[in-house]
């Protein structure tokens, strides 16, 4: 058995997607042949649309026709999905390059400064005893709602060092006049 040339005809293709050979007799002189194209590396779904190619023929019509029928539509079909993945390469990159992302990102950088600075100030007065200038010096909840729970639990623990608390707090005893034994 020889192949003439059959893989020599399909690396001067020149495709970078997977092909798939499926061949299966049809009846008894005809050969079904189908050919799927994938490319792994492409992150678009869409390539998954494509169908496979097929051909059906006689032996002999596919020794003598195969490679002049499947080089174009396979090479069609490999461009698309290289210029896909292509595609979504470039979307990434503009993406990140664009002006409105690191803009976007140099705010929540500042953002993120910004909320820090704040609760070390804080900190620092409460260190100082000041957990009322503390309290003020949190950052509000409204502006960084992602640090909800760190704010809330800061803001009570300084709460309770300037709020008096009603049901711990012991009241000055008035003084009572001292009783004198009675001896007559």
């Amino acid at each position: 058995m020889e192949t003439a040339n059959f893989f020599r005809q399909i690396a001067m293709m020149d495709i970078n997607s997977k092909l798939t050979l499926s061949i299966t007799k049809a009846t008894e002189s005809t050969i079904l042949v189908s050919i799927l194209i994938e490319n792994d590396s492409c992150g678009d779904k869409a390539k998954n649309i494509i169908p496979p190619f097929n051909l059906k023929g006689s032996p002999e019509e596919l020794d003598s026709g195969f490679f002049e029928h499947i080089k174009k539509p396979v090479q069609m079909a490999d461009g698309v999905i290289s210029n896909m993945q292509n595609f979504l390469k470039g979307l990434e990159t503009a993406q990140a390059n664009s002006a409105m992302e690191k803009q976007k990102s140099d705010k929540e950088k500042a953002k993120g400064k910004k909320y820090s600075e704040a609760v070390q100030k804080a900190d620092a007065l409460a260190n100082a005893g000041k957990y009322k200038e503390a309290w003020s010096a949190l950052p509000k909840v409204a502006d960084y709602p992602e640090h909800k729970e760190e704010i809330r639990k800061k803001q009570d623990s300084y709460e309770k060092q300037f709020v008096p608390d009603l049901w711990s707090a012991s009241e000055p005893k008035a003084e009572q006049p001292e009783q004198q034994e009675f001896n007559p």
